[in-house]
């Protein structure tokens, strides 16, 4: 394994943007699951 040394800023500005990009993740699967199953209404 290799080992990297980031400045620790830089590391809590990763690890923020991997906990938003799995949160975002999640939102989307519930979106597409809630299409799938006829679970939304158009809007005009």
């Amino acid at each position: 394994m290799d080992m990297v040394n980031v400045p620790k800023e830089e590391y809590e500005k990763l690890r923020m943007r991997a906990n938003i990009d799995v949160d975002l993740l999640k939102q989307l699967m519930s979106s597409f699951k809630d299409i799938k199953e006829g679970k939304v209404r158009r809007v005009k």
